[in-house]
């Protein structure tokens, strides 16, 4: 949490309205949406201007959360989103700790911006742009810590139903439906808290992992097929070509879990997911593993990326099959290392 001197100079920051923008990363997923958008009414019932800004579009099958609410597209609104960041006495970013995160476009926007920066992520090794920090791994998501900040700031009664199902999203799909090692005690509180503020958890659950269609069904089954198994290194993979995409009429969230597959079969430690983009001309990796088995230095290392111990995504510029066999190559050579 922040420290009590950090709580103290923020509540002054917020004593008096002000011009607000909360950020999350690039991709957004539920933690990153459900974050942003809580804080985002929390801001505005404190008498605050505020909005959230998006480096881009918001996944389909997370779109009924964001239904009526003023989002900027960064990508799709630049010049909009450029003065908002500008006009904006503070900017929150959340679910991330280094501004590459957001793309771009909006990566630029934010590294000529003067606004007071307050950090909100539990993702490891902060970048240092932010006068106010709040990391913490030990946290399962974003939108626990966004829980506990609204507490904080003596703003928890201020907590409704919708901000409290913005919260409930997110940690419902950050903890992997509480079933991730970072989900605790605290985690379960504050669940708790939130159900009692009237949220539909059950129909919330079923929204967001009861909403395949066949198109959806049969990529997952596609991707499955391509699983490959490496017991020699304790890992597996599974790749999807911008042809398969295609095939199956792809659209933003449709692999989102896909990557855990992997971890399901038993001996299997690390795992990775390797998703062509040809628009962007990249390789789209996400790692998980199990354990002491840590993706997030693995990807830093090697794949341009970052993220949690367990759960860490990265890129690639090589063909598809280049990235795989570098992932193997890489394999094989701490394998033997680690054999001296």
């Amino acid at each position: 949490m922040f420290t009590p001197n950090e709580i103290q100079n923020i509540n002054t920051l917020l004593s008096s309205p002000k011009n607000i923008t909360v950020v999350s990363h690039r991709n957004p997923d539920g933690d990153a949406i459900g974050s942003s958008l809580a804080l985002v009414v929390i801001l505005k019932k404190m008498g605050h201007n505020a909005m959230y800004v998006s480096p881009n579009s918001i996944p389909d099958y997370l779109c009924w959360l964001t239904e009526n609410k003023d989002i900027i597209i960064a990508e799709e609104q630049q010049e909009k989103a450029t003065n908002a960041f500008k006009n904006s006495d503070i900017i929150f970013t959340l679910d991330f700790n280094a501004l590459h995160r957001t793309g771009e476009i909006t990566q630029a926007i934010l590294e000529n911006i003067s606004s007071t920066f307050i950090m909100i992520d539990h993702h490891q090794m902060p970048d240092a742009y932010a006068k106010y920090t709040f990391s913490d791994v030990n946290y399962g998501s974003t939108c626990e810590m966004i829980y506990d900040f609204i507490t904080e700031i003596d703003q928890k009664e201020n907590i409704d139903k919708e901000i409290a199902t913005c919260i409930y999203t997110g940690i419902v799909t950050d903890s992997g439906s509480f079933k991730f090692p970072k989900t605790t005690a605290n985690t379960h509180r504050c669940v708790a808290y939130l159900i009692e503020q009237g949220i539909e958890n059950t129909n919330i659950h079923s929204t967001l992992f009861d909403n395949g269609n066949y198109d959806r069904l049969q990529l997952l089954g596609r991707a499955l097929q391509n699983m490959v198994l490496l017991p020699e290194y304790n890992a597996s993979y599974i790749t999807l070509s911008q042809e398969e995409l295609n095939l199956f009429k792809y659209k933003k969230g449709d692999t989102e879990g896909i990557v855990n597959y992997g971890l399901n079969i038993k001996g299997i430690e690390k795992t990775a997911i390797f998703i062509e983009n040809a628009e962007d001309k990249m390789i789209k990796i996400s790692f998980r593993s199990k354990g002491d088995v840590d993706v997030n230095t693995f990807s830093r290392n090697h794949f341009e990326g970052g993220g949690h111990k367990n759960a860490a995504g990265g890129k690639s510029f090589l063909s598809l099959k280049d990235t795989v066999n570098k992932f193997i190559t890489i394999l094989a050579q701490e394998n033997s290392t680690n054999e001296i």
